[in-house]
């Protein structure tokens, strides 16, 4: 197991100011940047962009959002479950 793979997979993990570190947001971070996921947050940025930029819209991303959730959550799910005791 790499250095990184032990930080993240420590629940028990500090940073360098001594506050704990969430192990589910180090794999959500680490899974948002795989190509799948990443894919999908640029249809997100894309959707948000194009929503913010009209006045009066009915347009939402939520669906962008969803599928971006699922996808990171998806990924990190299954390194998690096994960092609990």
């Amino acid at each position: 197991m790499s250095d990184d793979q032990k930080a993240v997979c420590n629940p028990t993990a500090e940073e360098d100011d001594g506050e704990m570190v969430d192990p589910l947001q180090k794999l959500r971070d680490n899974c948002a940047a795989k190509a799948s996921c990443a894919a999908l947050s640029e249809k997100l940025n894309s959707c948000n962009d194009r929503v913010n930029s009209k006045s009066a819209t009915t347009e939402t991303c939520l669906e962008e959002l969803i599928d971006y959730m699922h996808c990171v959550d998806h990924c990190a799910s299954h390194k998690l479950f096994k960092l609990l005791k």
